[in-house]
Formats: structure tokens, sequence, C-alpha cells
């Protein structure tokens, strides 16, 4: 069968899984086809960038009726530079990257390996270990392979697997507290001694083996940023510049460029500006009308952007559990609240408390922005009981989670993301903005930096195909066309999950006790088949959707196969020294900038 994905033609038959059942295989494959049908429209540009240069001596056509129909007027291309490739003359594309994170260095990478003079302009002096893990799903594996091949097996190096084990859904009161591995059929319905632990499980297995990806899994924030600036360098050692961000523009018209203006006065000139500054972007700022980090009396307005109404606490711990092999991730659900754990590689459990609070409700610093541990609420207050006493009742095995991270270690964050920019194109004349710094979303689907991947690599296919500065500014405005439908369907997805999750689920009813017999129980429980067969499939089919290598064959085996024993190893490790020395402040931890950060932008 002919499967065509965002404009892209895979001539590809499906092969059998024995790991995808047969309900699984019906509806992924129909989703597919629609999806197919629906994700490449977002893909057609709305006109032809082919440009018609007509004689200057004729601007008319005599029809044979009589009537007159006009003929496009010349263009002058003289005032316009050739824009150069390895086999096409001109000079190379000259593109401004604001912000050096994952986006931005993704972007950076992507065109300095298509031959454009890149320099990106980052805020922080110096760059250090910081940030925790950061999820890539199918998608973004599938895009960074086909961005450079050294970049993914250098990824693949450093890389935890997740969606190769049982990842889903847990019931956050009924789990027994012994981290066993039950399933999730409806055997408790009629069986009492049946275990209940598990509400759903995710298809990441069965959905990354429709399409031939490898597997959905996290790599640590620092070891992917130093991969990509050792990348980009080896192409242009100079290309980052830090300590001097980006502060405005002034966008110059067609085939003039973008002058940059930056925070200590000074200006660069270039073709094109990338915001990749992040989701109080001062781009995004001066295109948008918007002033930087403007808050609402009330805290739920800032910057554009809107407060999710709830705020997340992180943390992380070396613990070996029952389960620990089996399990990449697990939600528990319960009333009001969802508990989140995660294997980030090494021994390492990491995790993530989300509660519905008002804005400003603050507990632990975030890490960011400059705060530190003094900036803590209560310094003396105990985090890991504070979030203890918010899951009263609920399983042992979160409470066993807790009570393995040092409490200094906990740190918070509010959660702000923005409506899908529907109506206003993401480029100003030269400018234009990617990843958090206009379309930032919600954690639950962890595809927030999948999808800035997936911009950078667009972006940068649009702007290679343009031979003239003349068709910069249109290129600009095809990109948005081709991106702006999937990332708000993603945006809605993310968003949505969030808020199902704490205002319409519930411990789901049971015949055998009085855990759940809110009405939110019983539509839980009834969302089950949906879920299962139908939604997550549908969801996830949507996301690995979009795959520019195509099929990667007997690839994602092979990788997990060698990634298991290299995985235990280093796990097993981390138990003995932990054994021996005790839970350590774990460095570099979900939100916390490190100090050397901090001193840069004290300085």
């Amino acid at each position: 069968p002919t499967l065509i994905w965002h404009g892209k033609r895979h001539y590809r038959p499906f092969h059998s899984n024995s790991s995808i059942n047969c309900k699984m295989k019906l509806s992924l494959s129909c989703i597919a086809v629609l999806l197919a049908a629906t994700s490449s429209s977002a893909f057609v540009p709305s006109h032809s960038r082919t440009s018609v240069v007509a004689s200057p001596k004729t601007s008319a056509l005599q029809m044979t009726d009589g009537e007159v129909a006009e003929i496009t007027p010349e263009i002058d291309l003289s005032n316009y530079e050739l824009l150069g490739r390895p086999a096409r003359p001109g000079r190379p594309l000259k593109v401004a990257i604001a912000g050096g994170g994952v986006g931005g260095l993704t972007t950076a990478l992507c065109m300095l390996k298509k031959g454009f003079d890149v320099t990106v302009y980052e805020k922080t002096a110096a760059f250090a270990r910081f940030g925790g893990p950061i999820q890539f799903a199918s998608n973004a594996l599938s895009v960074i392979k086909e961005i450079d091949e050294v970049l993914f097996d250098r990824v693949m190096e450093k890389f935890t697997f997740t969606g190769t084990r049982a990842c889903g859904i847990k019931d956050g009161l009924r789990a027994d507290g012994s981290f066993r591995m039950t399933n999730d059929s409806l055997d408790y319905l009629w069986n009492p001694e049946a275990p209940a632990d598990w509400f759903v499980k995710f298809p990441l297995k069965g959905c990354a083996d429709l399409f031939g990806l490898p597997y959905t899994g996290v790599i640590d924030r620092p070891d992917l940023q130093e991969i990509l600036i050792d990348e980009c360098k080896k192409l242009k050692p100079d290309f980052i510049q830090n300590g001097n961000p980006v502060n405005g523009y002034v966008s110059k018209g067609k085939g003039n460029g973008v002058t940059v203006n930056l925070e200590d006065g000074s200006t660069a000139e270039a073709d094109v500006l990338v915001g990749s500054d992040g989701i109080w972007s001062a781009v995004r700022g001066q295109m948008y009308g918007e002033k930087i980090k403007e808050t609402s009396a009330d805290g739920k307005r800032r910057q554009g952007c809107t407060y999710s109404g709830y705020t997340v606490f992180a943390g992380e711990t070396v613990l070996k559990t029952d389960d620990y092999y089996d399990t990449g991730y697990k939600v528990y659900i319960g009333p009001k609240r969802y508990f989140v754990t995660s294997d980030v590689g090494d021994g390492r459990v990491q995790w993530y408390a989300f509660f519905a609070l008002p804005p400003g409700t603050k507990k632990a610093p975030s890490g960011w922005g400059g705060s530190e541990r003094t900036d803590q609420a209560d310094p003396e207050e105990n985090l890991v009981d504070y979030i203890k006493s918010l899951h009263e009742g609920w399983s042992d095995e979160i409470m066993h989670v807790l009570d393995s991270t040092p409490p200094e270690s906990v740190e918070q964050r509010d959660l702000y993301d923005r409506s899908p920019e529907l109506l206003r194109s993401w480029a100003d004349g030269n400018v234009v903005c990617i990843g958090d710094a206009v379309h930032p979303m919600m954690p639950n689907l962890g595809q927030g930096g999948c999808q800035a991947i997936e911009d950078a690599f667009v972006l940068s296919e649009t702007l290679e195909a343009c031979k003239s500065t003349e068709k910069l500014e249109g290129a600009l405005q095809d990109f948005y066309k081709k991106r702006i439908v999937r990332v708000s369907i993603v945006q809605f997805l993310s968003r949505l999950a969030s808020d199902l999750i704490i205002n319409a689920f519930d411990t789901p009813w049971s015949p055998h006790d009085d855990l759940g017999k809110s009405w939110k129980s019983y539509l839980t429980f009834f969302w089950k088949p949906v879920l299962q067969y139908a939604i997550f499939p549908a969801q996830f089919a949507y996301l690995y959707s979009y795959y520019p290598t195509g099929n990667m064959g007997d690839l994602p085996a092979a990788l997990e196969a060698k990634w298991k024993k290299k995985h235990e190893e280093g796990a097993e490790a981390a138990f003995e020294r932990v054994a021996e020395d005790g839970q350590q402040v774990a460095a570099p931890s979900f939100f916390k900038i490190s100090e050397t950060v901090l001193a840069a932008k004290k300085n």
C-alpha cells in the first residue's frame, strides 16, 4: 500500500508483528489511513512559489473574444541575492537563532549541515550541565536520524528506552504497594482476587512497530546539549555567542533581511531570524506585541500564555523496585491529582506530582530564572512530607518513591501553555518563531521537545528550497502553513490529557470495594475500553505519523537489544552505590539551573 505522511510517500507494506494483537492492527491501520489524509493536507502550500517573469514590453494579451487578460508584471531580481548550495551558485543563507536550547541547537545543526551560515545567540554566559531528562518519542527519533546519522548514534549511546516496557495508567489507590506486574484486563469485575493495579497500558511499542521506528525514551538534557554543540562546532567552531541574547529585531522587507538587536546594545545582520528563545520569548513578544513576562493580577495570564490550572512538583531518586526493569513510566490516577514515575537511566526514577492549585502557590523553588533553594517559601518545611500529605490514602508505591527522595531535591513549577495560533502566523517578514517560543504545550505527552525538533527539520527543508532572498518571506509563511495543523492537534491532545486526568478521571468503579463511587468513578470505568482500543491507539499513531526516515526495519529491535544489557549494568552499579553511600541530591534535576549558570547571570 502507498501511505502519504505529511507530503512524503512511503511504498512499504505493513509487516505483522506478534506484539500487536488483531484489534490493535485493525484500529491502527484504519487510523493511519485517516490521519494520513488529514495530515498531508497540512503540508500543502496555499500557493505556488514559482515566480513568473514577463517581458517589460508586454502588459496585456488580446484574447480571441476581444477580452484582455493581464499578465503578471515583471519581477526585478536585481534587488535580490542568489542563495547558493553546493550545486547551485550564490552565497550561503545567513541565519540568526535566538536561544540555545534543544530547539535552537537542533535548528542550528540542521541548517549548518545544509551549508547555511548560522549564529546562535544564547543568554547564558556559558553552557553548564543543567536540566533533567527530556523525552524523545518515536517521531522525534526519526527526525534526528534524518538530520544526521552521527547525531542519532550519539543520542542512542546516552538514551534510556521506556517505550519497550510497560507504560500506562495505574490505579493510585488500588495498586497494592508491591510494584507487581499485572495485566490491564477487566477480570477483576467478576473475580475479586484479580488484581486491579493497572487501569490501561499505552500501545507505545505497538505504534512504533507499526511504522518501524525506534522506541520512545529519555536522554539527559545536558548530554543532548553537549552532543548538539559538539556536532555544530565541527561545522562552524564559533557558531554560538553566549551571554548576549536577542531582545528585538527590525525586519527590513522582502529580500533585505533583518537587523537583530542584542542585549548589550549591539546589532547583527541576517537574512532570517529564528526565535527559539522559550516560552517567555523576546522575539514573540515583539512579533505579537506582548510585554516580556507581564502577568495579570490573578496570575492566570502571563505574556499571552494561560495558566493551565496545575502546578507540578518534581524530584529524583535512585531506587530499585520489583518492576524497575519491566516498566518505563507509570501514571497513578486518583481524586484531583496524579503522580508520574519514569525510569531515566542509571537506576534513577524521576517523579512528578501534579496538583490543581492556584498560580503562585509556591512551596519549592523552580530553579528557573535565578531562583535558588533559599527561595523556598518555608526553608524548614520538608517538601516530601508535604507532598505525601496530599496523597493520603494513596498506594504505598507512591509513598515508597517519596520516602526515598532527598527533600532538598524537590522543585516546583507552575505550568503555562498557549492556545494554537490559528489566526496569526508564526512569521513576521524575515522573522519566525519555533518550539516553545510559539507553541508551548503541557508535558503529558512528552511532545514539547519533539515538536521543536520537527519544526527545526521542516524549517530547514523549506528554506533550503529558496534560490534567492526574494523567496524568504514567502518560505517562512509556507513553513507556518506546513506546521500549524499538526502542532495545534498535539497542543490540544497534550492539554486534553491533563484536563481529563484531573477534572474527569477518578478512581475507577469496582464492584468489590468502595474506593470509587462518584459519578467520575463510573465515567472512568466506562472510559477504559474506549481508551484502550480507540483513543490511545489513535493518539500515538498520530504522534508517530511524521517519520521522514521511513520504516527502519530491524534497527529498532537491534537498538533495544544493545541497550538492555548496558542499562542493567548501569542501574545495578547505581543501586550498589546507594546501598553503600545513601541517597544524594540529584544533579542535574528536572528544573534546577546549575550554580555556574546562576553565577553567570548574576555577573
